[in-house]
């Protein structure tokens, strides 16, 4: 587990994560059981920047929607395949944009954020399966193996776990390397971080969780079920994973989600590094424009990727 990462003024620092989570909470306090999740979906997604530096254009992915978010002078050969978080109900490639286009010039390459289907329309596996349909496309594009990773936020952050998991059994290559930031990894929420950061989380706590995690396993999913829950993997398997960053904050009810499965893959023989940023909520990274922790863990993250994938940071890029 790395933690080299200070905060700033500390007094600065909780001032602007508080006005984050302000935001936030304002839009959770617009909702109740009568409230739509088309609402609740479209009050999500307008909290976030729609126009970002970069090109955007949807595609079909063989039947999933997805968004190629690419900075400019980001490679086309080299992709960053991105599940997107939300609880498994909310978000979409939209919701995520800014982040997306952060990632692409931090890395070099291009994102594409998977539009996966979602509860209460569609429990698991179905998002893991549109998941394993967009690699697919990926590769027939010509974008597999050391030419794509794979990243994710929160819920899609262990979905983008269990996905690497998963692509052995679909008969795809590994890719060069998985990203993961505040990544949920364990339906039955048993860390111990639901204890020792609750106080200190202002989003998330062990009950909500639990009942987000009902919700999409539905009566076929087993919490433990390595494809719903990562954490649960065999060792052999935590082995083969690629090359693994996860970046979690160290408010979170869920720092043990990626504390423990950073350590698990360590264990295992393979290669994973956990940042735990001080003073910092869950997916801080989506908000760049507010928080200089985000920038900074973004472009980690990107010069992370880029060297797994062999590419150069749009910003570090000298000029012809």
């Amino acid at each position: 587990m790395s933690e080299a990462h200070e905060a700033r003024d500390p007094a600065n620092a909780v001032d602007a994560v508080d006005r984050v989570v302000a935001r936030i909470r304002a839009t959770y306090g617009r909702w109740n059981r009568q409230t739509p999740i088309a609402q609740m979906r479209a009050d999500w997604d307008a909290l976030f920047p729609a126009d970002v530096p970069a090109a955007v254009h949807a595609v079909d992915a063989d039947g999933v929607p997805c968004e190629w978010v690419a900075a400019p002078g980001a490679r086309p050969d080299r992709a960053i395949a991105y599940l997107h978080g939300g609880g498994f109900q909310l978000g979409s490639p939209r919701s995520h944009r800014e982040l997306m286009a952060a990632l692409s010039a931090a890395s070099g390459a291009r994102v594409l954020g998977i539009g996966y289907r979602m509860t209460p329309e569609h429990r698991w596996p179905v998002p893991l399966d549109d998941g394993c349909t967009a690699m697919r496309w990926l590769q027939a594009q010509g974008l597999a193996g050391d030419r794509v990773a794979v990243a994710g936020d929160s819920a899609g952050g262990g979905l983008a776990l269990a996905l690497l998991l998963s692509l052995p059994a679909q008969g795809l290559p590994r890719p060069a390397a998985g990203l993961t930031l505040s990544a949920w990894t364990d339906m039955g929420a048993r860390g111990e971080s639901y204890d020792t950061r609750a106080a200190q989380d202002p989003l998330h706590q062990r009950p909500m969780m639990r009942a987000l995690a009902r919700n999409y396993l539905g009566e076929a999913g087993d919490p433990d079920d390595p494809r719903a829950s990562p954490l649960c993997a065999a060792p052999a398997a935590l082995c083969a994973l690629p090359p693994l960053l996860l970046q979690v904050g160290d408010r979170e009810t869920l720092l043990s989600d990626s504390v423990d499965f950073a350590r698990r893959v360590r264990e295992a023989g393979g290669q994973a590094e956990c940042q735990v940023w001080p003073g910092m909520v869950h997916v801080f990274q989506q908000f760049p424009a507010e928080l200089p922790e985000a920038s900074r863990a973004l472009r980690e993250a990107g010069a992370f990727l880029a060297g797994h994938l062999g590419c150069t940071p749009v910003t570090q890029r000298t000029p012809a």
